[in-house]
């Protein structure tokens, strides 16, 4: 008996978060005959499945995107011709417009959700962003209650993201399920143990850490304003940022600006005499959040971060904003998810705290009440042996929860 078809399409195969759940489904899915299409020939991922790409790259012109919005669709379009596959599961945007408007025969089309988009509008508006940035906006909302719910199934990774869609997106309630991210937990174990090397004088003293993109998103430059105040007490404390982006430059400065000794990845020489180390993207960050006292995550809007889930395999004390969304369902699973709170929750798998406002900061303007709150939080935290070993036990239990086998089993049922 043949193997049923299964092809996944995405933007690229670069290190982000959907990008790893395609890399993981694509390793567990063992019965399948697999094959990942992706726009951009960027591939940080050895896949196990055959690679396609549309050579068709992102851009940021209006013309050139109106220009390859053809190519794409009649290239993807003869690739489903060819392959024929029984799914076609595409994460993130563009992918999923193109494979509602690439529909052929009885494939099955199912479209991956891995942010609240309502959010994500609100937050970091297209408007301010110029003219490209406010078409593709509407064009979106446009196309996505139009076209979308001509697939056969929406899985959305959360159950906030799920309700923005049926609620604001008019996504079909019956056709909609909720798949949180999976998550190679004991290889993730095994990648703490891995030596320090050279970064081994920096966990000498009590480290902070966190990790994401340097981005708008990830709001660290809240964490910079929060950790100089924590200074004033614990002066021997580090701040471990891991990533790249976008925002380097600013967060660099901002981080001089307020007088803080700062070390970057590709500037400066490692040494145990800085205050802020921002360190770049890491292949195995495992190693360096496992040695952390706590893992502070200031995001302003998520979808399923990833990267919470991950400090909690590795048995760190986690605080997170409550943003929008995926903190609460993570750490507070038994509460309503609509519920955002407004001042520190010591929920049962981890630490929620009230989420910042979209908006920079400078060194000069003074801490506002939520900072305050923060810095108060974290001070308990690293003041608290046996609090810290509580939320280090419960965030192993839970991390339990999205262990890939389960994860997979879900997509198994939705596939039949």
């Amino acid at each position: 008996m043949s193997k049923k078809k299964l092809m996944f399409i995405i933007p690229d195969l670069g290190f982000g978060g959907a990008q790893g759940v395609v890399y993981r489904l694509c390793n567990a899915f063992e019965n399948y005959e697999k094959t990942v299409v992706i726009f951009e020939s960027i591939t940080n991922y050895n896949i196990n499945a055959t690679l396609i790409s549309l050579n068709s790259p992102a851009a940021q012109n209006i013309f050139i995107k109106l220009f390859r919005f053809p190519i794409r669709f009649y290239k993807l379009r003869k690739i489903k011709k060819k392959i024929d596959p029984h799914y076609i599961i595409s994460f993130l945007e563009p992918a999923n417009l193109f494979n509602i408007l690439t529909k052929f025969n009885n494939q099955k089309i199912i479209l991956s959700f891995r942010s609240n988009y309502t959010s994500t509008f609100t937050d970091d508006p297209f408007f301010s962003q110029g003219l490209t940035r406010k078409i593709s906006y509407y064009i979106y909302l446009l196309s996505l209650k139009m076209f979308y719910n001509k697939a056969d199934l929406f899985v959305a990774v959360s159950k906030d993201v799920a309700s923005d869609l049926i609620k604001n997106f008019s996504i079909d309630p019956k056709k909609t399920v909720v798949i949180n991210n999976p998550y190679p937990i004991e290889n993730i174990k095994n990648l703490t143990k891995e030596p320090l090397d050279k970064y081994e004088t920096i966990f000498k003293n009590p480290v902070l850490i966190t990790a994401g993109r340097l981005s708008k998103q990830k709001g660290q430059w809240y964490l910079l304003r929060i950790f100089k105040a924590l200074k004033q007490k614990h002066n021997d404390l580090k701040l471990v940022i891991l990533g790249e982006g976008e925002l380097k430059d600013y967060l660099v400065e901002l981080s001089g600006n307020f007088g803080l000794k700062t070390c970057v990845w590709d500037r400066d020489r490692l040494s145990s005499d800085f205050d802020v180390y921002f360190l770049g993207f890491q292949r195995n960050p495992f190693k360096f959040i496992a040695r952390s006292k706590l893992f502070v995550f200031p995001s302003l809007w998520e979808g399923f971060p990833n990267a919470l889930v991950e400090a909690m395999v590795c048995g760190v004390p986690v605080i997170s904003s409550d943003c929008r969304s995926g903190p609460r369902e993570i750490l507070a699973p038994s509460t309503d998810f609509n519920y955002q709170t407004q001042e520190p929750e010591f929920a049962s798998n981890g630490v929620l705290m009230p989420v910042f406002e979209v908006k920079y900061k400078t060194a000069e303007e003074s801490l506002e009440e939520k900072e305050i709150m923060w810095v108060k939080v974290i001070n308990k935290m690293l003041e608290d042996e046996g609090l810290r070993r509580q939320y280090s036990e419960k965030a192993k239990q839970r991390a339990v929860d999205f262990r890939i086998e389960k994860i997979v089993g879900e997509w198994m049922e939705v596939l039949g």
